[in-house]
C-alpha cells in the first residue's frame, strides 16, 4: 500500500563526511546525551523501550528486516515526549535552586520537596499537540514548580484532560500550532513564566536543546539494542519540528560514523516543513491549517536547532498523506502475520507510512536503494495517546491485517 500523494526531496545539503562534524557537537552530542541518560536512568519507571522485530512483515515487503522502537510504555506518558520536556524541566529548576543557593543540587532533592520554597513560585509553559504538554506537566509536577500549557484549536479534549491530570492549566487558543507557539512566547514574557519547548529559535536555543537531549536516550538504548549486529542501513523518522528526528540522526551518526544508515525524514502532506526547506534551501514556513490526522506531526515551521543537524545529516524528505495512517495502525494492533502486536498511535506510523511509500514508489525505492538486503528501522513515537480516538480507530475495518500493508 502506498499513499495516495506523497512528494520526496534529496538533501542537497547532506554531509557524506563518515565521522560526526565538530561544528554540530555544540548542538548535540554523545557526552551531553550520556548526562542524560544517567538522569533520566535514575528516575521512577525507567525501562528500556522494546525493539520489535517485525520480521514477517519485512518477508512480505521484500526488504531483510524491519525493526520498531515501541515508544507506547515510556513512563506511562505513552511517548517518547516524556524524555524531553522533564528533563528541560528539571535542568530549569536545578540552574534555579544552584544559582539560588550556590550549592549544586540532584533531582533527588527537588523531587523530596527539599527546594520547594524555591521553585513552587516558579512557572513553566509549553506550546503542544499534546504529548509534549504533557511531558512538561509531569515533570512540573514531579520537580516542584507550576505549569500553563497552550494547546491550538483542534487539539483533541482527550488529549487536554491527559495534560490537566498532571496538574497543569491548559489554555486553548485559536489557530494552528505554530499560532499557539508564538502566543505562548508572548504570554510567558508578559507573565515572567518560562517557556519549555523543542522549538528552538532565534534567541531561544538551550532549552530546546536540552529537551533534544532528553531525546537522545531513546537513540542510546537503539545502538545498544543492535550491539552485536550491523546497523539499520535504512531509519524512517516522522518529524514535526524535528527535534526527535535531528536528536536520531545526531546520535546515530555520532555512534556509527561510517555506518550510519540512510536517513529519510518524513512528514504530512499538510505540514512537510523539513520538505520544504530541503527544496529552498533554507528554513521555510508552511502556511495554512497544517490539518493532519497525524496531530502530533501538525508543525509548520522546523526547529533551528533541527535544521542544522538534518540538513547535514538526513538524507532525503518525503512527505506523505494521511490515507493510510489508520491502516497502519490496525494492522500493527492486530497481526496476522506471527509478528507481535503494537499498540500505535496516529503520529507513530509516519516512518512505517513513509517506508511504504517509498516502496511503492520505483523512483524513491531506487534512489533510497531499498531492497532485499535492507535492514530498516522506524521509530514508534507514540501509543495510544487519546485512547477515544484510537478506540474508533480500531473500531472500523476490523479485518485490515499487516498483510495487506504488503498486497
Amino acid at each position: 500500500m502506498k499513499s495516495s500523494t506523497h512528494s520526496f526531496a534529496v538533501n542537497t545539503g547532506f554531509d557524506a563526511s563518515e565521522r560526526y562534524p565538530e561544528t554540530l557537537r555544540p548542538l548535540l552530542n554523545r557526552t551531553d546525551s550520556d548526562e542524560a541518560r544517567r538522569e533520566i536512568a535514575s528516575w521512577e519507571g525507567y525501562e528500556v523501550t522494546p525493539l520489535v522485530s517485525l520480521q514477517r512483515l519485512s518477508s512480505r515487503l521484500g526488504i531483510a528486516s524491519l525493526h520498531y522502537k515501541d515508544e507506547s510504555g515510556r513512563f506511562g506518558l505513552g511517548s517518547f515526549k516524556s524524555l524531553g520536556g522533564a528533563y528541560a524541566v528539571l535542568r530549569i529548576l536545578l540552574k534555579h535552586v544552584e544559582k539560588k543557593t550556590g550549592r549544586k543540587v540532584d533531582a533527588a532533592e527537588l523531587i523530596s520537596g527539599k527546594y520547594a520554597d524555591l521553585t513552587g513560585d516558579l512557572t513553566v509553559c509549553s506550546a503542544t499537540d499534546g504529548n509534549h504538554g504533557r511531558s512538561v506537566a509531569w515533570g512540573a509536577r514531579m520537580f516542584g514548580c507550576k505549569c500553563v500549557i497552550y494547546i491550538h484549536a483542534t487539539v483533541s479534549e482527550g488529549r487536554k484532560l491527559s495534560i490537566e491530570n498532571y496538574g497543569a492549566q491548559v489554555v486553548r487558543v485559536p489557530g494552528n500550532y505554530d499560532d499557539t507557539v508564538r502566543f505562548c512566547a508572548s504570554e510567558a514574557e508578559r507573565l515572567g513564566h518560562i517557556v519549555v519547548s523543542d522549538t528552538s529559535y532565534e534567541g531561544y536555543l538551550e532549552i530546546p536543546r536540552d529537551v533534544m537531549r532528553g531525546y537522545t536516550v531513546l537513540a542510546a538504548e537503539i545502538v545498544e539494542q543492535f550491539a552485536g549486529k550491523a546497523p539499520p542501513t535504512h531509519v524512517f523518522v516522522q518529524s514535526g519540528v524535528g527535534g526527535l528526528a535531528a536528536a536520531v540522526c545526531s546520535y546515530f551518526w555520532d555512534a556509527w560514523n561510517g555506518r550510519r544508515p540512510v536517513f529519510v525524514v518524513v512528514e504530512p502532506e499538510n505540514a512537510a516543513c523539513f520538505y520544504e526547506s530541503v527544496r529552498a534551501g533554507a528554513p521555510t514556513v508552511v502556511g495554512g491549517d497544517l490539518e493532519t490526522m497525524m496531530a502530533g506531526l501538525s508543525c509548520g515551521e522546523v526547529s533551528l536547532i533541527a535544521w542544522d543537524i538534518l540538513r547535514a545529516g538526513a538524507n532525503a524528505a518525503l512527505s506523505v498523506s494521511d490515507s493510510s495512517v489508520s491502516a497502519c495502525m490496525r494492522a500493527l494492533a492486530r497481526p496476522c502475520n506471527g509478528d507481535a502486536p503494537i499498540t500505535a498511535g496516529e503520529s507513530a506510523v509516519g516512518g512505517l507510512v513513509g517506508l511504504l511509500t517509498a516502496l511503492g514508489d520505483a523512483d524513491i525505492k531506487a534512489q533510497l536503494k531499498l531492497d532485499e538486503n535492507s535492514v530498516v528501522l522506524c521509530i514508534g513515537s507514540e501509543g495510544a495517546t487519546d485512547q477515544h480516538l484510537y478506540d474508533s480507530i480500531m473500531a472500523s475495518d476490523a479485518a485490515f491485517s499487516a498483510e495487506d500493508l504488503a498486497a
